[in-house]
């Protein structure tokens, strides 16, 4: 079983958009995929209504999901840690406890685009534009994961 975490600023954007593609993708996989953010802004509400609608357009429902914050224990919950940007890496690596532990942490669009370290852009203050925008980049990343297990 292989356990990947996705995480973004308030774990109601970004992350919850890639979990569930990354489920979606990996059902039948031995894949578990959950998401968290740096920060403790929406801790227990669930993903934005904006990207409960795009996933919703593509047939996955992250209604089940609740954000959560971060924390080290992820370091050891967790096989691969995805950032959706590199403010978020920085965060995560910055309390990282070993080179072990920051080895787990990559930036999620260098799957599409190695070693470009690319940001996914926040749709928070934006409109279903920037969601579905978004929701296209994290598809092509999530197809790249999963045909790796």
């Amino acid at each position: 079983m292989i356990r990947i975490l996705m995480v973004c600023l308030g774990n109601i954007c970004r992350s919850p958009l890639a979990e569930g593609i990354l489920k979606s993708k990996t059902f039948l996989k031995k894949v578990e995929v959950d998401s968290a953010g740096t920060g403790d802004y929406h801790i227990g509400g669930l993903p934005d209504k904006r990207s409960i609608s795009i996933a919703k357009e593509y047939n996955i429902d992250i209604t089940d999901q609740r954000a959560r914050q971060f924390s080290v224990v992820d370091f050891d919950n967790f096989d691969i840690i995805y950032a959706m940007d590199t403010s978020n890496y920085k965060n995560i690596l910055r309390i990282a406890r070993n080179t072990d532990d920051k080895k787990k942490v990559r930036l999620i669009l260098n799957e599409v685009f190695p070693d470009e370290n690319l940001d996914v852009p926040d749709p928070y203050a934006g409109g279903k534009h920037g969601f579905a925008t978004v929701y296209i980049m994290l598809e092509q990343a999530c197809e790249i994961i999963a045909n790796k297990f």
